[in-house]
């Protein structure tokens, strides 16, 4: 099928157009997941740190310490006190 100049130029303009929005939403989605992994950053920082607040609260009072849902245990040193704070007691 034989397409019309003004057709090919309608296409053309039509095809241009969605390359342009097709790049604009690759450029949103980047910044987008740029966010997510920002946020996700935050979040680990947060994890890390109310961890050593949990381990360190556990450890000062001889309690074991659980999992934290990963199956790993919170607690690297198999819940017992550091040296540090077996001194300290």
């Amino acid at each position: 099928m034989k397409v019309s100049k003004e057709q090919e130029e309608l296409y053309k303009k039509t095809m241009e157009a969605a390359k342009k929005e097709l790049s604009e939403i690759d450029s949103l989605m980047e910044a987008e997941l740029q966010k997510i992994r920002e946020r996700l950053a935050e979040m680990q920082d947060s994890k890390k740190y109310f961890r050593q607040i949990y381990e360190g609260a556990a450890h000062l009072l001889g309690v074991e310490v659980e999992s934290d849902g990963d199956g790993e245990a919170l607690s690297e040193n198999g819940g017992k006190a550091s040296p540090l704070l077996q001194i300290q007691k």
